[in-house]
């Protein structure tokens, strides 16, 4: 072989690997995060509420492919916690998103603890469950193409979002499949009776958080709605014990028949003050023989551990889902099986 062959086979064998090394970076500038695919697109959607009379938003993210089918998806609701806003699943989920094929839209309620007031101080109407079971549903089954049906749909939450996602989901059984609680605050309802009990008013949170003129997250922009003094609603949530026991998920979760209960996921961290909560309701749950799934892993109240086991909790209760839209459990495998 001649000098010039030789030197024109290098050449080709040069450009073949540079080539291979302009794709791998281009994958990884494109492909960030473990799941190998880059966050899916978060979209701010401002629209009227009708049971709170203002303009409120939610985050929507679309499954991959959706802008290319005809496709009904599920939608799974996800619900912030005290002091937080809709802003707040903008980590992770964006990723996650990439191994479901569901729509995610996050909430937004401010510091309302997801129940419709019984006392407005300022006569603006507080009714933050309608506002998330009627309006937030209707306006997104009427804007995208969901499955418009309880078997497609799901919702979740952390902290107060975790009391919000249980006590709306077992209100309203005929509208969620799966109802699951991150480090949920699920005994809220329950010791707010007992203040009703002595005379005293309830607890919404924190008086030094009142006093914080910065929101957590400082870029959300809803007038009247984006301070946590603005996001605190004036008045009482209950009035009467009765109206606690009506959004307790320990009372609640005994007055559905069981065929009718949606599909129960609830986890904790072990540092979490909360954790006992989720032990009295899980006990609560066994007593009863009600079916839900239960996760216990190293953490404390914080957004490293919610990142984190939310994608456990979207995997379950998108599978949740499919059964409910199949009408069917998956296929059971069995290796010994005859094959005819």
């Amino acid at each position: 072989m001649d000098q010039q062959k030789i030197m024109y086979l290098r050449l080709i064998i040069l450009i073949f690997f540079i080539g291979i090394l302009l794709q791998c970076n281009t994958e990884k500038k494109i492909s960030p995060g473990h799941i190998g695919r880059p966050p899916l697109p978060v979209t701010d959607v401002t629209f009227f509420s009708s049971s709170l009379q203002r303009d409120m938003h939610i985050n929507v993210i679309l499954p991959r492919n959706y802008d290319k089918s005809d496709l009904r998806y599920p939608v799974l609701y996800l619900c912030h916690g005290l002091t937080s806003n809709y802003h707040e699943f903008k980590y992770a989920v964006p990723e996650y998103l990439n191994r479901f094929d569901m729509i995610v839209v996050m909430v937004d309620v401010g510091n309302s603890w997801y129940v419709n007031w019984a006392y407005s101080a300022d006569n603006r109407p507080y009714k933050f469950a309608d506002h998330v079971c009627k309006d937030i549903i209707n306006y997104v089954d009427n804007h995208y193409r969901t499955i418009a049906d309880r078997k497609g749909r799901a919702i979740n939450g952390i902290s107060m979002g975790g009391f919000g996602a249980m006590s709306l989901g077992l209100s309203h059984p005929e509208l969620f499949c799966s109802v699951g609680s991150h480090s949920g605050a699920l005994g809220w309802a329950a010791s707010q009776r007992l203040l009703l009990e002595k005379g005293e008013k309830p607890w919404v949170i924190w008086e030094q958080a009142l006093a914080d003129t910065v929101t957590r997250y400082n870029n959300i922009n809803i007038r009247g709605f984006s301070s946590i003094v603005e996001r605190t609603p004036q008045g009482q949530p209950f009035i009467k014990p009765e109206d606690a026991d009506a959004v307790d998920p320990f009372k609640l979760v005994l007055q559905i028949p069981k065929e009718k209960l949606p599909h129960i996921y609830l986890d904790c961290g072990t540092g979490d003050g909360l954790i006992n909560s989720a032990h009295d309701f899980m006990q609560l749950l066994v007593k009863n023989d009600i079916a839900f799934v239960y996760g216990q892993s190293d953490g404390i109240h914080e957004e490293d551990y919610w990142g984190r086991e939310l994608s456990i909790s979207m995997a379950v209760q998108y599978a949740v889902m499919l059964r409910n839209i199949w009408g069917r459990e998956f296929e059971r495998y069995d290796p010994y099986s005859e094959k005819k």
